[in-house]
């Protein structure tokens, strides 16, 4: 009797170990009946199920899992080529739907799962630099870098298709390396010398421009001081001609003669230069001693003596 009462106790035992489930964190386990998904269940603790063989329990990693890319060729807007390597962080998410969609698609196997996520990456890397320039990929201004815009981007294309298709959620999605072929790279440092030429010739133009102006404006205050100074000239020697007209007319009512012996200076003064040839007759006073010679002096009377 205390056989079967023992046995009994073991059955019972038994049937309620395989008839518990325990949830581990970060764990989710579905129960399929006869092979076929009826319960997920992924928060922690204990469950109960039918035992096996009629419910069985398939365990699913709700872990995070990084997954790289591996370096692809992918072509920018403006037609140049550039090698990308880039990783998602994904995990299963905490939702039964996923769960059941990522245990149909990858049948639990994550390494499936992760050669999936490569493929979509590679397709994603490919359609996101084609919108984008290389300039907002590799540039020495930093305010032109637009990577955090490329790797939003690039986690929203790979995010979307890994939970429709594969029931699994994309953390986050990053560059992991970028670099340049030799074609891309030559053709990057010939733009570069170009922008830096660029620059140089629009630098160069604005500082001719601004010393065009400077000398504009010297040449123009230049012409307004030079008229200033003309037209106060004209008007001091308008002046002195005023004052020289009343000194001449004082001049000739005093003394005719010494007037016109002063206006025949000045009209020497005018018009003979250091360079002027003056022609005159020998005969002129005072060339008319060289010809007639000296006039002799009569001699004075001798004084008688008393």
């Amino acid at each position: 009797m205390s056989r079967w009462i023992v046995a009994s106790v073991i059955v019972v035992l038994a049937v309620a170990a395989a008839s518990f489930v325990v949830v581990s964190p970060g764990q989710g386990v579905v129960i399929t009946r006869l092979g076929k998904p009826v319960r997920v269940l992924v928060d922690a603790g204990g469950a109960l199920k039918w035992p096996a063989p009629i419910e069985a329990t398939t365990d699913i990693d709700l872990r995070l899992r990084t997954t790289s890319s591996g370096l692809q060729d992918v072509g920018t807007r403006d037609g140049l080529r550039v090698l990308v390597q880039a990783y998602v962080v994904w995990r299963v998410p905490h939702d039964p739907d996923a769960v059941e969609r990522y245990l149909r698609a990858v049948q639990n196997q994550p390494d499936v799962a992760a050669s999936q996520l490569r493929s979509l990456m590679a397709s994603s890397l490919e359609i996101t630099a084609s919108s984008f320039d290389l300039a907002q990929l590799v540039n020495t201004d930093p305010a032109k870098v637009r990577l955090a815009d490329f790797e939003a981007r690039l986690k929203t294309l790979v995010g979307q298709q890994a939970r429709t298709v594969y029931g699994v959620d994309v953390e986050q999605a990053g560059i992991e390396r970028l670099t340049l072929s030799t074609e891309a790279l030559q053709a990057t440092i010939e733009r570069m010398k170009a922008e830096r030429d660029t620059a140089s010739a629009q630098r160069s133009a604005e500082g001719q421009r601004e010393a065009a102006q400077v000398v504009s404006e010297a040449e123009r205050d230049a012409r307004i001081a030079i008229a200033g100074a003309k037209a106060e000239a004209s008007s001091i020697e308008a002046d002195a001609q005023v004052q020289s007209a009343s000194v001449y007319q004082q001049a000739y009512a005093s003394d005719p003669a010494l007037y016109t012996l002063l206006r025949s200076f000045d009209t020497l003064d005018a018009t003979i230069t250091p360079s002027t040839r003056l022609v005159l007759r020998t005969d002129a006073a005072p060339f008319r001693l060289l010809v007639d010679g000296p006039v002799p002096h009569s001699a004075a009377p001798a004084k008688s003596r008393p």
